[in-house]
């Protein structure tokens, strides 16, 4: 692990859970550090993943997930015409913007987990061939599967950034913090 996540307080459960999500969107975040709209978007490896792209998906796939738990309609559903949009930047967005987006998201994530009666709750899967039928989850497997989601796509992110520049996590730690890498 490239940081430590805070301890959370005894008991204190939900501060666990949002602690080790929001590590997860940190690793994601640095990916993009000191990098241009153009290296953002480009394709230095052989996936056709881009970090610019990685940021639209987890922030659009953290909103759904919101939603669903919620019971809200999502705002920024995709369908089978609209998907590949969700892992690029459209005419005018920006990499900021996209941060400023997911960063709203996370926030109220965090406030909705913390509102919640129980992390028992559960809400209906939706209808896809891969849950099952009628399927329920918690409210602790929403964060759960959040913390695996960000995590599998900040390894793409470390994959992407090594090979755009040779930065890899330790270095953008250090970049973060304005430290050089080792010190």
């Amino acid at each position: 692990m490239v940081t430590h996540v805070p301890a959370e307080a005894p008991g204190d459960e939900r501060g666990a859970l949002l602690s080790f999500v929001e590590a997860q969107r940190g690793a994601i975040r640095r990916s993009v550090l000191g990098l241009t709209e153009e290296q953002a978007a480009s394709r230095p490896s052989a996936s056709e993943l881009t970090l610019s792209g990685l940021l639209k998906h987890v922030a659009e796939c953290e909103l759904s997930w919101l939603r669903m738990a919620q019971r809200r309609p999502n705002e920024r559903q995709r369908d089978e015409n609209s998907w590949s949009d969700g892992f690029r930047l459209l005419d005018g967005e920006t990499v900021a913007t996209t941060l400023a987006f997911w960063d709203g998201v996370a926030k109220e994530t965090e406030g909705f987990i913390r509102s919640v009666p129980s992390l028992d709750d559960t809400f209906p899967l939706p209808d896809a061939p891969w849950f099952p039928k009628e399927g329920r989850v918690s409210m602790r497997w929403l964060m759960l599967h959040l913390v695996e989601e960000f995590g599998r796509h900040a390894g793409h992110a470390d994959i992407v950034r090594e090979s755009l520049d040779g930065k890899g996590a330790f270095d953008l730690v250090a970049l973060e913090s304005g430290r050089t890498a080792g010190a």
